[in-house]
């Protein structure tokens, strides 16, 4: 397959033209949630980011396993290895068992991403249910010396592996950098230094989520499940691993030096890292208390929040930012998509509507290389939206009689609305939520539907009277050959 796709790789930090290992298989890899909380709009970023790579991957041909991981084990409190595990001590406040903290944040997170049109992966992994192969690959990286065992936990020795590798290179760090930032901390005695991360840790009598081991009864460290489960679906090489760019340090760091020292190679060909949402600058996340969950922002029930945000609104605002740049949070962004989404819903509409002609005034082939060229180049998700947008014109233009166009432009342009807005961009114009402006919409839609009702009838004066109160509303109605428009 003639691959005409660059992506930027944030291993070689350049744009590189896609080559997959074996065309026209792509194995695709990124990091789901740890299941401990609702989830919010960085979660948010992070799965549309990689579903639309999903999309545009099988859009262009290719056979993608698609592989999103459930962390429901190891992931603790501090990246240096300390505190407890996120979803035991949800568990232990909540008197639940960790499983069921697991089961019913799991359950929200898959029903969120169905509100986003968020397409369910190939296969989504969860590291309790793959203790085997990540005890298998521990096995690998201590027989290949790069692993030492103390009081039963297993820890990576980083200085002996950057001795005959570069422990940083993903994320551009130098280890004497990262050893003059890093001080000892209390209870890190049993490790060789302070920079080595946990493969397995020994579970202490408090802790409820332990299996055996030759090591110990215990539990694996959080960087260990990707390394294990994506090989185990992928291959020892695969295409793609895709993650935000708050993974990319340490724990994607750490991925690369577990699969080196345990298969003796990198497995990935591509590294790709979306960036963060803001909100006033600063990052957005839990653990600084800023976070917006997608349940706030779909029922408006946030103090922050001026209103509800549609699903696709919010996946909209998402995507009319390039997935490398930061995304700063505003109600005015927001509610900037809001009016982007309406324009391409009117625009649909209208385009079901339009009767060709014998003669075209615009030429969609040149639209549709330019939605293609758009995506080729490392997703650029703004482009094609603007190029989209520009389409909306033309089919306004078509509308109203200033433009003209065939069968098979119509077609056409059909074909790439379709293909790029709903089948690439998973933006659906159908089946949002019947809540707050949608069911607005719905009531207007109805009131005009009365309105059209009267004017069949020639009662014109109740005709009148609804487009008047509709006015006093600052809802503006015109009536065109293919129907009513309208616009608030």
């Amino acid at each position: 397959m003639d691959s005409k796709l660059y992506i930027y790789n944030t291993l070689t930090r350049k744009k590189e033209l896609f080559k997959p290992i074996n065309p026209p298989f792509v194995g695709l890899y990124a990091c789901g949630p740890t299941v401990y909380g609702d989830a919010h709009l960085g979660h948010a970023r992070q799965a549309v980011t990689f579903d639309v790579l999903f999309r545009f991957l099988s859009f262009l041909g290719y056979k993608v396993r698609y592989i999103r991981n459930i962390t429901d084990v190891g992931h603790l409190e501090s990246d240096a290895d300390e505190g407890e595990d996120k979803i035991q001590k949800k568990a232990r406040i909540e008197k639940l068992e960790p499983m069921e903290v697991v089961q019913y944040y799991m359950n929200r997170y898959h029903e969120n991403m169905r509100q986003l049109n968020v397409l369910p992966p190939s296969i989504e992994p969860r590291a309790t249910g793959h203790i085997i192969e990540q005890q298998q690959l521990i096995k690998k990286i201590i027989d290949a010396g790069y692993a030492y065992i103390v009081n039963g936990s297993v820890y990576f020795d980083v200085m002996k592996y950057d001795a005959d590798h570069h422990y940083g290179k993903l994320s551009g760090r130098k280890i004497d950098d990262l050893l003059s930032n890093t001080r000892a901390l209390e209870g890190q005695s049993e490790k060789k230094n302070p920079l080595d991360f946990a493969l397995w840790k020994k579970a202490d009598p408090a802790h409820i989520m332990h299996w055996p081991s030759e090591w110990s009864e215990g539990y694996p460290g959080w960087h260990v499940e990707c390394s294990a489960m994506s090989t185990k679906y992928l291959g020892v090489e695969f295409d793609i691993h895709g993650g935000g760019m708050d993974l990319l340090f340490p724990h994607h760091e750490c991925e690369i030096a577990q699969s080196v020292a345990g298969y003796g190679k990198d497995s990935v060909r591509y590294w790709m890292h979306n960036n963060m949402i803001t909100i006033n600058g600063q990052k957005m996340g839990r653990s600084l208390g800023n976070f917006i969950t997608l349940d706030q922002l779909f029922a408006g029930n946030h103090e922050i929040l001026e209103q509800s945000y549609d699903p696709m609104v919010v996946r909209l605002f998402i995507l009319q930012a390039h997935y490398r740049s930061t995304l700063d949070f505003s109600n005015e962004s927001l509610q900037a998509s809001e009016k982007g989404l309406k324009r391409f819903i009117q625009a649909a509409e209208k385009l079901g509507k339009i009767q060709a002609s014998g003669h075209s005034t615009l030429d969609p082939s040149t639209l549709g290389k330019k939605c293609l060229d758009a995506m080729n180049d490392d997703l650029n998700t703004p482009v094609l939206l603007a190029h989209l947008f520009e389409a909306t014109k033309w089919i306004n233009a078509i509308s109203a009689g200033q433009e003209t166009i065939t069968t098979n432009d119509l077609d056409g342009l059909k074909k790439i609305f379709s293909s790029y807005l709903s089948a690439v961009l998973g933006i659906s114009l159908t089946g949002q939520n019947k809540t707050g402006d949608n069911l607005a919409e719905e009531l207007i839609r109805s009131i005009l539907n009365l309105r059209t009702e009267a004017k069949n009838k020639q009662d014109f004066a109740l005709a009148d009277r609804i487009r008047n109160e509709l006015n006093k509303l600052g809802i503006t109605i015109k009536d065109g050959k293919d129907g009513v428009e309208w616009e608030i």
